[in-house]
């Protein structure tokens, strides 16, 4: 157990050092976010409201949610670019533990993805965006946020052991990641769709991320009185749990068959 701790703490440090040492990844992980925030939270957020409130207070939970999704294109192109370097090769026929590079993965993206979080959370607050219900509600949300985009973590670390070809990778993750933005309640409350959409907007992971975030920083979220909207919290916690349970065992099996 301890070999693996020390072995996944080496694989975490080389996969942050990657990202001090190139500084366009730097700009580009930072830029993303601070783009999302100022985009959506000046042309979406000036104009509009949500029932009397301001629709950047509506807008910005899912904007933290949506960034999230969106890393984990970041985690299959450098899973898949490992394995087409032979990384993945040269590691498996060193003496370290299995789980090491999958677990080195999972945590400097974790990492990485609080530094976000923090440049969002920060961004937010200068265009107008504020929570409301106290710090520990705000850190209760920025968990759950977290705890998804690590559940998402998994599912690009499986997405880039089954993608040969990183030039691939971003082909298949943005079809799946848009349709999971835009059929949420990230942009428009579900209960404002048509009833059958709003149904799947409603059961969606990344809905549920978002409504329990909304309810704990105090933003407006024009729930309705569906299962899902009065159990946003436990759903955002169930949804990242499932996703974890079910990719990273075949991301681990997938792992093992590499090579074979």
């Amino acid at each position: 157990m301890t070999t693996a701790i020390a072995d996944g703490w080496v694989m975490t440090t080389r996969y942050l050092r990657h990202v001090v040492r190139e500084p366009e990844q730097i700009i580009i992980y930072f830029s993303l976010p601070i783009m999302f925030v100022l985009v959506f939270g000046y042309v979406f957020g000036s104009g509009m409201a949500v029932g009397g409130d301001s629709y950047r207070e509506f807008l910005l939970p899912g904007v933290f949610v949506m960034t999230q999704l969106y890393g984990l294109g970041a985690t299959a192109t450098a899973i898949s670019l490992d394995i087409s370097r032979g990384v993945v090769d040269r590691f498996r026929s060193m003496p370290t533990a299995r789980s090491a590079l999958m677990v080195g993965r999972s945590t400097a993206d974790l990492a990485r993805a609080l530094l976000e979080m923090a440049v969002l959370l920060v961004c937010g607050l200068l265009v107008g965006w504020q929570w409301h219900r106290g710090a520990g509600a705000a850190l209760a949300a920025i968990g759950l946020i977290l705890l998804l985009r690590l559940a998402l973590t998994w599912v690009g670390i499986y997405l880039g052991s089954v993608v040969p070809n990183p030039d691939m990778v971003g082909l298949i993750v943005f079809p799946l990641a848009f349709p999971l933005t835009a059929l949420s309640n990230v942009f428009v409350a579900p209960d404002q769709m048509p009833a059958w959409l709003g149904a799947v907007a409603e059961w969606n992971p990344i809905s549920a991320t978002v409504a329990a975030a909304r309810e704990l920083f105090g933003n407006p979220g024009l729930g309705s009185d569906s299962w899902p909207a009065e159990h946003a919290v436990m759903l955002a916690m169930a949804w990242p749990l499932l996703l974890i349970a079910v990719f990273a065992p075949l991301a681990v099996r997938r792992y093992r068959l590499l090579g074979r």
